[in-house]
Protein backbone atom coordinates (compact mmCIF):
# COMPACT_ATOMS: atom_id res chain seq x y z
CA UNK A 1 0.00 0.00 0.00
CA UNK A 2 1.82 3.51 -1.13
CA UNK A 3 2.41 5.67 1.72
CA UNK A 4 0.48 8.57 2.14
CA UNK A 5 1.65 12.22 2.63
CA UNK A 6 0.03 14.54 5.04
CA UNK A 7 -2.27 17.19 3.35
CA UNK A 8 -0.93 20.97 4.59
CA UNK A 9 -3.50 22.84 5.79
CA UNK A 10 -3.03 25.21 2.53
CA UNK A 11 -3.00 22.71 -0.04
CA UNK A 12 -5.47 24.19 -3.15
CA UNK A 13 -6.73 27.01 -0.63
CA UNK A 14 -4.93 30.32 -0.29
CA UNK A 15 -6.21 31.52 -3.98
CA UNK A 16 -10.05 30.54 -3.83
CA UNK A 17 -10.41 31.43 -0.44
CA UNK A 18 -8.45 35.07 -1.09
CA UNK A 19 -10.82 35.49 -4.18
CA UNK A 20 -14.25 34.08 -1.88
CA UNK A 21 -12.97 36.80 1.20
CA UNK A 22 -12.73 39.50 -1.40
CA UNK A 23 -16.17 38.85 -2.57
CA UNK A 24 -17.31 38.78 1.24
CA UNK A 25 -16.62 42.55 1.76
CA UNK A 26 -19.57 43.42 0.07
CA UNK A 27 -21.97 44.52 2.43
CA UNK A 28 -25.01 42.71 1.57
CA UNK A 29 -23.22 39.66 2.21
CA UNK A 30 -21.55 40.88 4.79
CA UNK A 31 -25.14 41.98 6.37
CA UNK A 32 -25.77 38.10 7.09
CA UNK A 33 -23.19 38.25 9.85
CA UNK A 34 -24.21 41.15 12.03
CA UNK A 35 -21.26 40.87 14.19
CA UNK A 36 -18.73 41.82 11.10
CA UNK A 37 -21.09 44.02 9.41
CA UNK A 38 -20.91 45.93 12.36
CA UNK A 39 -16.84 46.53 12.11
CA UNK A 40 -17.63 46.61 8.13
CA UNK A 41 -19.15 49.59 9.13
CA UNK A 42 -17.52 50.92 11.75
CA UNK A 43 -14.12 50.64 9.60
CA UNK A 44 -15.79 52.23 6.91
CA UNK A 45 -17.06 55.55 8.90
CA UNK A 46 -13.70 55.98 10.94
CA UNK A 47 -11.67 55.22 7.49
CA UNK A 48 -14.12 58.52 6.12
CA UNK A 49 -13.24 60.47 9.33
CA UNK A 50 -8.90 60.03 9.05
CA UNK A 51 -9.76 60.71 5.33
CA UNK A 52 -11.23 63.73 6.68
CA UNK A 53 -8.90 64.88 8.59
CA UNK A 54 -5.92 64.21 6.41
CA UNK A 55 -7.37 66.17 3.75
CA UNK A 56 -8.47 69.07 6.34
CA UNK A 57 -5.36 69.58 8.01
CA UNK A 58 -6.37 68.32 11.35
CA UNK A 59 -3.34 66.12 12.03
CA UNK A 60 -4.19 66.01 15.68
CA UNK A 61 -5.80 62.25 16.17
CA UNK A 62 -4.19 61.04 12.16
CA UNK A 63 -1.97 58.32 13.80
CA UNK A 64 -4.62 57.17 16.14
CA UNK A 65 -7.44 57.14 13.59
CA UNK A 66 -5.34 55.37 11.47
CA UNK A 67 -4.32 52.51 13.54
CA UNK A 68 -7.92 52.10 14.71
CA UNK A 69 -8.83 51.44 10.67
CA UNK A 70 -6.00 49.36 9.92
CA UNK A 71 -7.22 47.19 12.97
CA UNK A 72 -10.89 47.14 12.04
CA UNK A 73 -9.94 46.40 8.14
CA UNK A 74 -7.51 43.61 8.70
CA UNK A 75 -10.14 41.80 11.46
CA UNK A 76 -12.89 42.05 8.87
CA UNK A 77 -10.12 40.62 6.62
CA UNK A 78 -9.25 37.98 8.56
CA UNK A 79 -12.60 36.50 9.33
CA UNK A 80 -13.73 35.89 5.97
CA UNK A 81 -10.92 34.81 4.82
CA UNK A 82 -11.34 32.20 8.04
CA UNK A 83 -14.74 31.87 6.85
CA UNK A 84 -14.30 31.17 3.07
CA UNK A 85 -11.54 28.97 4.18
CA UNK A 86 -13.79 26.78 6.45
CA UNK A 87 -16.24 26.86 3.50
CA UNK A 88 -14.36 25.30 1.14
CA UNK A 89 -12.87 22.30 3.42
CA UNK A 90 -16.63 21.40 4.31
CA UNK A 91 -17.16 21.28 0.88
CA UNK A 92 -14.02 19.25 -0.12
CA UNK A 93 -14.79 16.81 2.58
CA UNK A 94 -18.20 16.56 1.49
CA UNK A 95 -17.38 15.54 -1.80
CA UNK A 96 -14.97 13.19 -0.60
CA UNK A 97 -17.70 11.55 1.50
CA UNK A 98 -19.60 11.54 -1.71
CA UNK A 99 -16.86 9.87 -3.67
CA UNK A 100 -16.20 6.97 -1.59
CA UNK A 101 -19.43 6.55 -0.87
CA UNK A 102 -20.00 5.78 -5.00
CA UNK A 103 -16.32 3.96 -4.66
CA UNK A 104 -17.05 1.34 -1.33
CA UNK A 105 -17.66 -1.81 -2.28
CA UNK A 106 -19.23 -4.42 -0.18
CA UNK A 107 -18.69 -8.47 0.48
CA UNK A 108 -22.65 -9.19 0.39
CA UNK A 109 -23.59 -12.74 1.96
CA UNK A 110 -26.27 -14.69 0.56
CA UNK A 111 -27.42 -18.08 0.40
CA UNK A 112 -24.12 -18.47 2.30
CA UNK A 113 -21.98 -17.13 -0.99
CA UNK A 114 -20.20 -14.27 -0.52
CA UNK A 115 -19.91 -11.66 -3.79
CA UNK A 116 -18.08 -8.28 -3.86
CA UNK A 117 -20.99 -5.63 -4.58
CA UNK A 118 -20.80 -1.67 -4.93
CA UNK A 119 -22.49 -0.60 -1.54
CA UNK A 120 -25.05 1.71 -3.40
CA UNK A 121 -26.54 -1.60 -4.21
CA UNK A 122 -27.03 -2.91 -0.78
CA UNK A 123 -30.38 -2.98 0.87
CA UNK A 124 -32.15 -3.13 3.77
CA UNK A 125 -31.40 -5.93 5.48
CA UNK A 126 -28.71 -6.90 3.59
CA UNK A 127 -25.85 -9.51 5.51
CA UNK A 128 -22.01 -8.16 4.38
CA UNK A 129 -18.67 -9.74 5.57
CA UNK A 130 -16.60 -6.80 6.65
CA UNK A 131 -12.38 -7.58 7.44
CA UNK A 132 -10.48 -5.50 9.60
CA UNK A 133 -9.13 -2.58 7.99
CA UNK A 134 -11.91 -2.32 5.55
CA UNK A 135 -14.60 0.74 4.76
CA UNK A 136 -18.02 -0.27 6.56
CA UNK A 137 -20.74 -0.22 3.62
CA UNK A 138 -24.18 1.26 4.23
CA UNK A 139 -27.21 2.14 2.59
CA UNK A 140 -29.09 5.55 1.85
CA UNK A 141 -31.93 4.78 4.15
CA UNK A 142 -30.01 3.49 7.00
Amino acid sequence: MPERKAASLWTGYPRPCVDRSMRKFDPRIQAKNPVMFVVEVTALAVTIILLRDIFSGNSKFVGFEFQIAIWLWFTVGFANFAEAMAEGRGKAQADNLRKTRTETQARLIKDGIETMVAATALRRGDVVMVRAGEVIAATASG
